[in-house]
């Protein structure tokens, strides 16, 4: 038996347990057959992965080391005497296998694939692996099972009304913050909207990372439940609450994969609506160029994709096609998508006409789904709730209820601006390339960092004229960002 141990090291999203070479009790041809153990105590367990510590400071004889990851996920106080054993591989990978090979797999498998990587039985590699498989072949089944699979895991809220409604975008353009906006309008027109968002995936910034500028996403169900009482909607990271917890396994290694699949990205976003209870949704779907939908057929299929399971789950939608050619609004980044989102709340008079117009649009056609409003009149009574400042006011009791940001969160002071190439007017923006600088100069995790557009799709510029500034906190950020933004721009400039 070993003590277990807190090791303050990051291993997320794996669960990593760190073993002494010496005075532990295993030889070293044991080592590698025990990659992967099972830590034991009285009915609690979790699998992690081995490391092997030759630092005989670290652990003192008798111990064992977990991660940050492990050691909260087994959730025992340090000194708690455990047992390890080889750990056995989860039965449902032989699923995997077979999906990898081509094969559709059934509910039952796809459920117990789904129950086994919330259980953080998967490593990434395997999880890598699954996702592969389905971004190669998924069927339309397969990808409803997926969507049920990943809702039945975790925690699934109901509230006590008939109408509960949401917007999501399913993104690709970047700076189209819409549902901050849209948010507090329905909230202020009396709908229950319990607005939770993942971290970004491929983006510069999520719903999640922008308000987080403002304030806590990290909130509880119980306090989620007490704020929606009170507030009729909240602005939450669904992580915390646990709704469709495999989704947020899944997104961890489908970043840095950049993996995005429309059947992997259907069951995302309708997993996390129906184990949050949504019963109405919007969703909107940039078509673009650049965007993560290019022609009007692949939206077409996506939205059918779309409708098909969404009625099989139970939630009414209603899918919006929209234009995708350009970013909107001016920032791109956390802060400054948050400061773009409080400028049109406002009713700054500097503040982007491309992303009101469009909060207004969809929170139109969520608020349509009251059926005390007159057909077609939802834009009309979004549009009054946005110009009275009564959506205005439904932010900042949102704020308030949620928490407001005790950090300070300031804009990144590294700057670098990129200038127009030769006189002409801007023809085109990269939304895909705009993204990865951003991304580059350390969006969304650096809070600062990102992208701010002095020029739009229409707007003539002189030759060095500012294009964007790129805002970084780290100077290896803004290098990053500037060396890509001096291979490509992203702007097209034509005489």
């Amino acid at each position: 038996m070993f003590k277990i141990r807190a090791v303050a090291i990051d291993t997320y999203p794996e669960n990593t347990v760190f073993l002494p070479r010496h005075d532990s009790g295993y030889g070293a041809e044991q080592f590698q057959a025990l990659r992967k153990i099972e830590i034991c105590h009285d009915g609690t367990s979790i699998l992690a992965t081995l490391a092997i510590m030759d630092d005989e400071h670290l652990l003192q004889r008798g111990e064992i080391g977990l991660g940050e990851q492990a050691f909260r996920r087994l959730g025992l106080p340090e000194g708690t005497r455990v047992t390890i054993a080889q750990a056995k591989p989860p039965a449902s990978l032989e699923a995997v296998r077979r999906k990898i090979g081509g094969d559709t797999l059934t509910d039952d498998e796809i459920a117990a694939i789904i129950r086994d990587v919330a259980r953080h039985l998967y490593s990434p590699m395997e999880i890598a692996a699954f996702l592969v498989a389905c971004a190669a072949f998924m069927t339309t089944d397969e990808t409803l099972a997926l969507t049920r699979a990943m809702a039945n895991v975790g925690n699934r809220l109901k509230w006590d009304a008939p109408l509960v409604v949401d917007k999501h975008c399913i993104g690709g353009i970047p700076g189209n913050r819409t549902s901050m906006i849209v948010v507090p309008i329905v909230a202020a027109h009396g709908l229950i909207i319990p607005k939770t968002s993942s971290r970004a995936i491929t983006s510069p910034s999520g719903t999640s990372d922008t308000m987080e500028v403002l304030a806590n996403v990290d909130i509880s169900v119980e306090r989620m439940r007490d704020i929606v009482a009170h507030e009729k909607a909240v602005l939450a990271w669904g992580g915390r609450v646990n709704l469709s917890p495999a989704d947020d396994v899944l997104i961890s290694v489908e970043r840095p994969l950049r993996i995005d699949t429309y059947e992997q990205m259907v069951a995302s976003i309708l997993s996390k609506k129906l184990a949050a209870g949504s019963t109405h949704l919007v969703i909107d779907i940039p078509v673009g160029p650049t965007a993560k939908v290019r022609s009007h057929n692949e939206a077409v299929r996506l939205r059918k994709l779309f409708e098909y399971v969404a009625g099989k789950v139970g939630i009414t939608i209603d899918v919006v096609l929209t234009d995708g050619s350009q970013p909107i609004g001016r920032g791109i980044g956390p802060v400054l998508e948050a400061r773009d989102v409080m400028a049109v709340l406002r009713g700054e008079p500097n503040a982007p006409a491309d992303l009101r117009d469009r909060a207004v649009m969809l929170a139109g056609r969520v608020l349509d789904f009251d059926p005390r409003i007159k057909g077609g009149q939802g834009h009309a009574r979004a549009l009054e709730l946005l110009e009275s400042g009564a959506a205005l006011a439904a932010m900042e009791r949102l704020i308030l209820a949620q928490g407001p940001q005790q950090q300070p969160m300031p804009l990144g002071e590294l700057t670098f601006e990129v200038p127009a190439p030769r006189d002409g007017r801007v023809t085109a923006i990269d939304c895909h390339l705009i993204a990865r600088i951003a991304r580059l100069a350390g969006a969304p995790m650096e809070k600062g960092a990102g992208i701010d557009l002095l020029c739009k799709v229409g707007d003539p510029v002189g030759a060095g004229q500012p294009l964007y500034r790129i805002h970084a906190t780290s100077q290896t950020g803004l290098n990053f960002a500037c060396e890509l933004a001096g291979e490509a721009s992203g702007y097209t400039v034509a005489a």
